[in-house]
């Protein structure tokens, strides 16, 4: 909310109106100096005529002073109200399959050429933004883990960095979902305090790489206190995996423009999927297109929510010392000119 100005305490305003009763009760603005001479013309070698607006000028510094005053002991202020976040996030890992399988273009319909790791991208994107008061990692993995974001509260840096991989940014060729479980774990146990730690898992495959198996990772997760979501995408029947450039992550076409298709695929393997959500009081989903995918990312969203409190607060910049030094500087203006230049002789 924008600043506005106000008075601590406005009856003390008041006063002000006792001012002009005051001058009016008073008679007359000021007294005018006087001396009997036995002749005129002794007064008029005396020097200069006397001021008679003397008594007005030191009167009206006398008012301005009192009315400064009032003022002052008014409160003036500038008061910002502010709002304050108090939230009680969850820590997350999103683990995400980067295999060669993952450039299987099933999940789309027949006229697309999207494949698995695009939609899985679209679809993190959405559900990153949407963790506003969450620290969430990034760890995708083929054959071996990589760590593309460590928790963190930057969503637009785990954005920026899913966005930079892509399908061969790992070169170890596999399915690691033991060791990349592990990993997430190892990150999630440096976290102390906090609400909740979950991994997202998300993969099209079986474990096929690595030197620690699922179920065991997934023993150490639940040890610790972390449960596991795990995602199975991809038609649920073997399918072909188009020809494409690891360097960049892009389809292959022939003359035509078709896509080339290459070995033949397996689905995930759902078993060891299930028992790892399982043993750690998790949820295990599957997901053959971008729409099943997305409500699953919506479940998961409404499962693990995040607490948060609103602490609205003012903010008070006081002013008194304006008026109060304006009412000082009157003060001594009028004992100035009152000893000296507005000298009155008794």
């Amino acid at each position: 909310m924008m600043p506005h100005f106000e008075f601590q305490t406005p009856w003390v305003l008041g006063l002000l109106g006792l001012l002009p009763v005051y001058a009016v009760l008073r008679g007359r603005v000021g007294k005018l100096s006087a001396l009997r001479f036995s002749s005129a013309e002794l007064a008029r070698s005396a020097g200069r005529p006397a001021r008679s607006g003397a008594g007005r000028l030191l009167f009206f510094l006398r008012l301005l002073m009192a009315a400064l005053l009032i003022v002052t002991l008014a409160g003036p202020r500038i008061s910002r109200e502010q709002t304050e976040v108090q939230a009680s996030g969850v820590d997350i890992v999103l683990l995400v399959d980067v295999s060669w399988s993952m450039m299987s273009i099933d999940m789309g319909k027949p006229s697309e050429r999207i494949t698995r790791f695009s939609i899985a991208q679209s679809v993190l994107r959405d559900f990153i933004q949407r963790r506003v008061s969450d620290r969430l990692g990034l760890i995708v993995f083929s054959g071996e883990p990589y760590t593309a974001s460590p928790l963190t509260l930057n969503h637009d840096w785990v954005v920026a960095n899913l966005n930079r991989v892509h399908i061969g940014t790992v070169h170890d060729l596999g399915t690691a979902i033991g060791d990349a479980t592990a990993s997430a774990v190892k990150r999630l146990s440096t976290i102390k305090n906090s609400k909740s730690k979950i991994i997202i898992l998300l993969t099209d495959g079986d474990n096929n790489a690595g030197e620690i198996d699922p179920l065991p990772a997934a023993d150490l997760a639940a040890a610790l206190g972390i449960k596991i979501y795990t995602i199975g995408i991809g038609q649920e029947t073997p399918c072909r995996l188009p020809a494409f450039d690891p360097a960049t992550g892009v389809l292959r076409l022939d003359a035509r423009g078709d896509i080339i298709p290459t070995i033949t695929l397996q689905p995930a393997n759902y078993t060891v999927l299930t028992q790892m959500a399982h043993v750690t009081h998790g949820k295990n989903y599957r997901a053959t297109n971008q729409s099943e995918l997305a409500g699953i990312y919506d479940d998961i969203n409404r499962l693990e929510k995040t607490d948060v409190k609103l602490r609205r607060f003012t903010q008070h910049t006081p002013l008194y010392q304006w008026p109060l030094g304006a009412a000082l500087g009157a003060l001594a203006l009028e004992l100035i000119l009152a000893a000296t230049w507005l000298r009155r002789i008794p």
